[in-house]
């Protein structure tokens, strides 16, 4: 391992990989404490990465909007599909304009590991503090001290803790003067109030909903959970939610009017799996008999299911959460070059930042954009 760089990178995730790769031939280093790079990377997506979004705009992130939006237009999603492309990577779309690796994360992490002299990363190296000096910084590590002109901060946030996550650069942050906002699991699954535990039997069921949270609205899949509620539709409500109720229309596109004159049973006409409907049924206490014999108080008790409100007892925590909310407060950080405005040649990048993305590919895209804008600031 070098004990003298220009550029010291503190993360092989991501943003950090990017980042090396982009600056190809220059004196640099990365550390990182996982026995391998890109961590995170091999097994998001189900182990094929949602790399990007065909459609990315600043409505899609949670965070200081023009900031967001100056570092996406620098390298958005075009440029970075074209980048993988030219190295060599495929990539297929799925619904949603998402776009994953054609087989495995794998791929796109050997695009990095075949791109970076392998001698420039050091594995299993835990940083334990880093100092400034006049003539810019001392790392301490656990293979020893290493001295960089300049360091940057790409060491993700909270989640996955399983994968080696930590809280190692906000630690930095707040040492060097910055403000953290307050941190939360993101894009993770509610866990339920007793009154909800009746969810919990239909684990494994998955429907289609619309979930109101504030004045958020978000469509798409529920999957009930042995803890609560999960899937793609919860997952992006649990950004906008901190504490308080949501509601659930559980059946969407169930035009309840039509029908109260049918000689189905209810069950079978309120565009749910069976199993579902009559879950709801029975904590409804309704029997399930035919619809036009419902009386009018039992209509009532149905249209609950288009605006079920309740609060959740909170989240499946960080070990489930695909990110963090919240991070490095983005006023304190230059977005033209990703550097501290507090420290000069002091750099952070992706998930550390207070940046979260929806579902859909979104958060890998600000991790390579502002990687892209860190290197340009280097140059």
């Amino acid at each position: 391992m070098k004990k003298e760089v220009e550029i010291l990178i503190i993360g092989a995730g991501a943003s950090g990989l990017m980042l090396a790769i982009l600056l190809s031939g220059k004196d640099i280093l990365v550390l990182d404490k996982n026995s391998k790079v890109g961590a995170k990377l091999l097994v998001s997506g189900g182990g094929k990465c949602n790399v990007t979004n065909g459609n990315v705009t600043v409505k899609n992130f949670l965070g200081n909007q023009r900031f967001i939006k100056n570092v996406i237009k620098r390298f958005d999603q075009n440029d970075l599909l074209s980048w993988l492309r030219g190295h060599g990577l495929n990539l297929i779309v799925r619904k949603n304009n998402q776009y994953f690796c054609e087989h495995s994360a794998k791929e796109l992490v050997d695009v990095f590991t075949k791109g970076i002299n392998k001698n420039l990363i050091s594995l299993n190296t835990m940083v334990e503090e880093v100092e400034v000096s006049p003539d810019g910084f001392v790392v301490m590590t656990s293979k020893g001290r290493v001295k960089a002109k300049k360091v940057v901060i790409a060491t993700g946030g909270l989640s996955f803790p399983q994968l080696g996550a930590c809280d190692f650069g906000y630690t930095i942050a707040k040492k060097f003067g910055h403000e953290v906002s307050t941190l939360s699991a993101g894009l993770v699954g509610f866990t339920v109030q007793p009154d909800q535990f009746f969810f919990k039997g239909l684990s494994g069921a998955s429907i289609d909903v619309k979930i109101t949270v504030n004045d958020k609205t978000i469509r798409g899949a529920l999957l009930f959970a042995h803890k609560g509620i999960t899937g793609p539709a919860v997952l992006d409500a649990s950004l906008y939610w901190e504490k308080g109720k949501i509601e659930i229309d559980f059946i969407p596109t169930t035009n309840i009017g039509t029908l109260k004159l049918s000689k189905k049973n209810i069950s079978r006409v309120l565009g749910l799996p069976s199993r579902v409907a009559k879950t709801f049924l029975s904590e409804l206490k309704i029997e399930d008999k035919s619809a036009y014999k419902l009386t009018k108080e039992e209509w009532g008790r149905i249209e609950t299911l288009k605006s079920y409100s309740f609060a959740p007892a909170g989240t499946f925590g960080y070990s489930k959460a695909e990110v963090t909310k919240g991070g490095v407060i983005l006023d304190e950080i230059d977005a033209s070059s990703m550097m501290s405005k507090k420290v000069n040649n002091l750099y952070f990048l992706g998930e550390v930042l207070d940046v979260t993305g929806e579902l859909g590919g979104y958060n890998f895209q600000w991790a390579f954009s502002s990687a892209y804008v860190c290197a340009k600031g280097l140059e």
